[in-house]
């Protein structure tokens, strides 16, 4: 939904709002994920905004996809074509409407297909979070294994749960 507003927030005509946007985005886009934990978990605080880490972990995740699938947004809600946006402005629709009636239901299915690898992607990057205390698999497996100094089973396991979990979730994206 965040990336969804920042599409649109970048196409907005107030220049100001989009270049700020922009520059969010772009922001997020090129700095790395485990920057933005800590940036997010341990900055925070200076400020007055105290986190547990588990809140600051979804907040940063949340933040670094949002942007990188307003860039898919984008793109979807940029291939519908000029003649519809014109017929927008020819009808007097606001542009609210012209939004939520004319443009998002076409654009919206074109941006599906380029969506489909990023709850793979933040499924994989949950263990970063381990960064900041957030007890993940990768975490609680280091625990177990750490208990009797055997390491193979737990990460063996995590492993799998990982495989069975990304392998499902590849198939169900392909199969579309």
């Amino acid at each position: 939904v965040l990336g969804l507003v920042f599409a649109i927030a970048q196409r907005t005509p107030f220049r100001p709002l989009t270049v700020t946007v922009r520059e969010l985005v772009e922001f997020l886009r090129s700095t790395p994920l485990v920057l933005q934990i800590f940036f997010v978990y341990y900055v925070g605080p200076e400020y007055g905004v105290s986190l547990s880490p588990w809140v600051a972990g979804m907040i940063a995740i949340g933040l670094h996809y949002a942007a990188y699938l307003s860039e898919v947004y984008r793109g979807g809600i940029e291939s519908v074509p000029k003649g519809q946006w014109e017929a927008c402005t020819a009808i007097n629709l606001t542009t609210a409407q012209t939004y939520r009636r004319i443009i998002l239901p076409q654009a919206l299915p074109l941006s599906v297909a380029g969506m489909g690898n990023y709850p793979i992607s933040i499924f994989k990057d949950t263990p970063m979070l381990s960064v900041i205390g957030v007890a993940e698999l990768m975490q609680a497996a280091t625990a177990i294994g750490g208990q009797n100094y055997r390491y193979l089973e737990p990460y063996t396991i995590v492993g799998v749960v990982f495989l069975v979990n990304l392998a499902g979730s590849s198939a169900c994206v392909h199969s579309r």
